[in-house]
């Protein structure tokens, strides 16, 4: 049975381990490997690992980094970051990592899904949407660090994505990203009522009470968080943390059964 995953998201930036707002500006905040290793000792549901140099620099993943992350990481672990073709993910998933996440190449070249599911099978084939509001009403995608705008409406892309053989979609609010100011919970539900796969929404978390109300308003999806898992206090103080065990639990269990 499926139960929601509370999921911390690192972004490497030229090696090191940052935070934007509004994929802009990133700040450095430390090690990836580091920040690997104390989340190993919280027991983290997953961590996802997004390179946002590659795909913008028009380079392959960094295989060695890759296996470094694996080789530390005692929780799945997904990638994402200048993955194009199915042999690139059949080889990343060789390095020990559980899923791979595809975003620029999936909304410019759709039948890449396919392609990399029928090499490493859907489960491990996460598509990434990053979404922002348009000023009329409504969500565009973007890529390539949001720069690049695309006319396609994120939910219908969401529910293709799926049909192709993504095993899971993860939508990313531009609009939110590091504001720690809550999920779009209106995109949420509107994403999860429209597909049949596992879902996870990144963007806006500031606190275990955004997860809780992402959990009860839209049910058993994965909440992921940036900021939230690496600053702590009104400062912003740089602070590696993610709930103990016991109150995850009971923050779940209260979320569903609201």
């Amino acid at each position: 049975m499926l139960r929601p995953r509370i999921i911390p998201c690192l972004l490497i930036h030229e090696g090191g381990l940052v935070k934007t707002v509004g994929f802009k500006d990133p700040k450095y905040v430390g090690d990836p490997i580091n920040a690997v290793k104390i989340f190993n000792e919280k027991e983290s549901d997953e961590l996802v690992v997004l390179d946002i140099d590659a795909t913008a620099n028009g380079v392959e993943p960094d295989y060695a980094v890759i296996a470094h992350l694996a080789a530390e990481c005692r929780m799945p672990l997904c990638y994402g970051g200048g993955v194009r073709t199915a042999a690139q993910a059949k080889r990343i998933i060789g390095l020990g990592v559980e899923k791979v996440a595809i975003s620029a190449a999936a909304v410019e070249r759709p039948e890449l899904i396919a392609e990399i599911a029928a090499e490493i099978g859907r489960q491990s084939v996460v598509v990434v949407l990053d979404v922002r509001k348009k000023m009329l009403g409504g969500h565009e995608l973007r890529t390539r660090n949001a720069k690049r705008a695309h006319k396609i409406d994120p939910i219908a892309f969401a529910q293709e994505a799926a049909r192709l053989g993504a095993g899971e979609i993860v939508v990313n609010s531009i609009d939110l990203d590091g504001t720690m100011k809550g999920y779009d919970l209106t995109l949420a539900t509107r994403v999860r009522e429209a597909v049949g796969v596992p879902v996870t929404f990144l963007g806006g978390a500031g606190s275990l009470d955004d997860i809780e109300a992402l959990i009860r308003e839209v049910g058993v999806v994965g909440a992921a968080a940036g900021s939230l898992f690496v600053f702590k206090g009104a400062y912003r103080a740089v602070l590696i943390n993610y709930p103990a065990p016991d109150i995850k639990e009971a923050m779940v269990r209260a979320a569903l059964a609201a």
